[in-house]
């Protein structure tokens, strides 16, 4: 058995130590192919069976012979006429191939050259002369021997230009391959520029080229010239797209690889400057981490997560964009109050006191709040309660927290949720994303120190709704005491303890808040200011909190209670303070600029002074209009801003029972009205009218100011009220007013906002109210104060409304309403 050296392109030189004698022994045939193939052809062969290569016309190869029968054949043919037939096998793998594992066509050699090797091994080094086709095997012993056949190459015409193309293509891909393969020498590009015979440049370059033996034996065994020339060629284009793809890959790997070890260089090129410079920056940071991770009160899962992400820091370049996420996610994790907490002030009487200096009322809050911390001290340990107040601005929602963080020693933070859309301004980013940040909630516990803090979540009936989420649905485990104890933010990945915050809930209204989100927290309604508490709140601490924060003395402005009342009902309109502050504010810059300015002015504030600073009245006080005109009836709103009184106005005009309604009145006040017609039409006989009184006139309700939208039940009865003095022209009773919702049955059902409605009544100088007896127990609830000198009338139905609200004096110069 033998086996060809391996070679290709970059092997055609044969070593030094393959001829001893100095001999030089050619790679390739010369002369002209008749010199070849002018072999005399003995009837049978001996057979060399080549395992790994193919033999072509024309090529020196250089054999390696291992079996002891191949050694044998060679040195026998090379004692006689040196002529042997080689063919290669089927199976390449075979020690001992059989006839049958032969392949039928192979090329007769002549052996230049035996060699014995340094090594102990046996060369042979042979040229291919002509094609033969094994016809039967005569001897195995002790080698093969077969009658064989040339066959002869089928030659193109000389003068064909296809042919000569071949050729041409064949040689440059030859070069090309030589050129991008950097394992062939260059050297073997002068071996295919020097032969000049078709015949052996295709045969030379078949047993050259890179492709499988298989494929080389397709070639020998191809009769035609042209047709093995044009199936080398489509070898030859695959090798150079292999080629070319294989080099663009190792130099994209050799540029990463560079690129890296540049990077590494530098690196520890930089890291020893710094070394001599002090330190590693990047260490030191690290270490610094683990000195304070050691102050933690961590659990053990918080201390793992803090272990495993550290490592990752080792492992990552300063300069890549994921360090700098891991570096704010550690310092997150050091930065939260992990089991921190502040200790509570357990003084009932200084929290009470702290409360009541800063703010006036909120009765209510400042209980809930006292009986928290009796509890605490009593007990020692107890979850924090989730409170929610509402109503309208400026009555001291926002502000309030302040003082019970000051009034528990607490640490104070406030959200504002006016306008959140983001879910993941509750939770937090997930790190993976570019710019990742812990949520709002995290972020304000980090910021106040503590775990404990009071938390203000300002504005929770303007949380918004799209398509990024739904924040109220994940304020749900933050607000929920059974929940909250582990608070999962998708930043840090890890449960915290929210369970002690002390969180407050702000809103102007509760509809629309979802009702999940109500059902966690306990409601606390704040409502607005009488005048008298106005007057306090100004006195103790409005006037001087702008005194201090315009540098004036006490002494140097004076405003008396007459001139505060009148800046509260003439320049203000609304259930808080803000804009009475905004008005103080005012008056105090004025005197400020005269102080500075050495302007003499009089220190006591009086009414007439205050046109020249605030300029004209802004609001007149809706005082009640008397009872002069049929169909005139006042009845009470409520609205964001408090309570106000409206007049509900009915016109008859001769027509065909139109009904228009007027004043910006939506769906429900709309319907209001109807149904108060329709309940009167029905039961026209009680109030002394004919069953088709409104067929002959059209009737038209109005409800003044006619720009500003009003909607609701509560003006039921006042509509039906007004509708039944225009067609009856009787008096409506003095300083009376109502509220409440009407059925088609007649019934009076409850509204709400009662307490703001009886502050409008009072301010508008009302004495008698009639409410839905269902409201009695509203009325019982409110303070003594709010109701003082107000007469109230609950009633069932409309009838007692009417015999209540009517006389049956009829106003002066009636309106002459007849029915026929």
């Amino acid at each position: 058995m033998e086996r060809k050296f391996r070679r290709g392109f970059g092997e055609l030189l044969f070593p030094d130590n393959l001829d001893s004698e100095g001999d030089i022994i050619p790679i390739i045939a010369d002369g002209d192919i008749g010199d070849l193939e002018d072999v005399e052809v003995p009837e049978t062969l001996p057979i060399l069976s080549l395992r790994n290569t193919v033999l072509f016309p024309g090529v020196v190869l250089p054999i390696s012979i291992g079996r002891p029968k191949s050694i044998q054949l060679v040195k026998d043919a090379y004692r006689t006429d040196k002529i042997v037939g080689t063919v290669a096998q089927k199976d390449p793998d075979l020690e001992n191939p059989g006839f049958n594992d032969l392949h039928r066509v192979g090329t007769i050699g002549q052996i230049v050259k035996i060699l014995e090797m340094p090594d102990g091994s046996t060369t042979a080094i042979i040229q291919g002369r002509k094609r033969m086709l094994l016809s039967e095997i005569v001897s195995d012993d002790p080698y093969f021997v077969a009658r064989v056949k040339s066959m002869p190459e089928q030659k193109p015409d000389s003068e064909s230009k296809d042919f000569d193309a071949i050729v041409g293509s064949l040689k440059d891909m030859s070069l090309k391959i030589i050129k991008i393969n950097p394992n062939i020498s260059p050297e073997a590009s002068f071996a295919i520029k020097n032969i000049e015979n078709s015949t052996y440049l295709i045969n030379f370059i078949c047993s050259n080229t890179d492709i499988k033996v298989q494929d080389k034996q397709k070639l020998l065994e191809t009769n035609s010239l042209r047709d093995r020339g044009f199936m080398l060629l489509e070898f030859l284009v695959q090798e150079i797209q292999i080629l070319e793809l294989k080099n663009e890959l190792q130099s994209k790997v050799k540029n990463d690889l560079d690129q890296q070890q540049r990077e590494f260089l530098l690196h520890q090129q930089m890291k020893t400057i710094q070394n001599e410079l002090g330190g590693n920056p990047v260490e030191k940071e690290i270490e610094e981490f683990r000195k304070k991770a050691e102050t933690k009160k961590w659990t053990e899962e918080v201390r793992k997560v803090f272990d495993k992400e550290l490592e990752k820091i080792y492992r990552l370049n300063p300069a890549a964009a994921e360090y700098s996420v891991q570096i704010n996610y550690i310092q997150t994790l050091l930065d939260l109050p992990w089991g921190e907490y502040t200790d509570d002030n357990l003084d009932l009487a200084n929290a009470r006191q702290v409360l009541d200096a800063d703010h006036f009322g909120l009765e209510d809050v400042k209980e809930r709040i006292l009986e928290h911390l009796a509890v605490l001290k009593l007990k020692g340990d107890l979850k924090s309660p989730i409170l929610c107040l509402y109503g309208p601005p400026g009555v001291g929602k926002t502000s309030l927290g302040r003082s019970v963080a000051k009034a528990l020693g607490r640490k104070y933070v406030r959200m504002s949720l006016g306008g959140l859309h983001d879910e993941a301004e509750i939770r937090g980013h997930r790190k993976t994303y570019i710019g990742a940040m812990p949520g709002r909630i995290v972020q304000n516990i980090r910021r106040a120190g503590s775990s404990n803090p009071v938390f203000i979540l300002d504005e929770v009936d303007k949380v918004g709704q799209d398509f990024r989420g739904d924040p109220s649905s994940a304020l749900l485990e933050v607000l929920d005491p059974e929940q909250n104890s582990t608070f999962f933010d998708n930043f840090i990945e890890l449960e915290y303890d929210l369970s002690k915050v002390l969180f407050i809930a702000t809103a102007n209204t509760l509809s629309t808040i979802s009702p999940a989100l109500r059902d966690r927290m306990e409601l606390i309604e704040i409502t607005g200011y009488l005048v008298e508490e106005k007057l306090e709140i100004a006195r103790k601490h409005l006037l001087p909190k702008q005194l201090e924060n315009h540098g004036v003395k006490p002494a140097q402005l004076v405003v008396n209670p007459n001139v505060m009342e009148k800046i509260i009902e003439n320049y203000t309109r609304e259930s808080g303070v803000r804009e009475l502050d905004k008005r103080l504010a005012k008056i105090v810059r004025v005197t400020a600029k005269n102080i500075a300015s050495e302007t003499r002015y009089k220190p006591v504030l009086t009414q007439e002074s205050l046109s020249d600073i605030l300029g004209p009245t802004k609001y007149n006080r809706d005082i009640y209009a008397g009872n002069d005109q049929a169909g005139v009836v006042t009845g009470l709103a409520w609205t964001a801003a408090g309570g106000e009184i409206l007049f509900v106005e009915t016109s008859l005009s001769r027509g065909t029972g139109k009904l228009t309604l007027t004043g910006s009145l939506g769906d429900v006040m709309k319907e209001s009205a109807v149904i108060a017609l329709e309940y009167l039409k029905s039961n026209a006989g009680v109030i002394g009218l004919p069953d088709n009184f409104a067929e002959k006139w059209n009737i038209h309700i109005h409800v003044p100011e006619g720009a500003i939208p009003k909607d609701g039940p509560s003006a039921g009865i006042t509509m039906a009220t007004s509708i039944a003095s225009a067609f009856t022209q009787r008096k409506v009773r003095k300083y009376i007013a109502m509220t409440g919702e009407i059925t088609l049955r007649g019934k009076v059902l409850p509204v709400g906002g009662i307490k703001e409605k009886i502050l409008a009544a009072k301010r508008s100088s009302i004495r008698e109210l009639i409410l839905s007896e269902e409201n009695r127990k509203d009325v019982e609830n409110i303070k003594e104060i709010y109701i003082k000198g107000l007469k109230f009338h609950y009633v069932k139905s409309i009838m007692e409304v009417l015999d209540l609200a009517l006389l049956k004096q009829k106003v002066s110069n009636p309106k002459n309403i007849t029915f026929e």
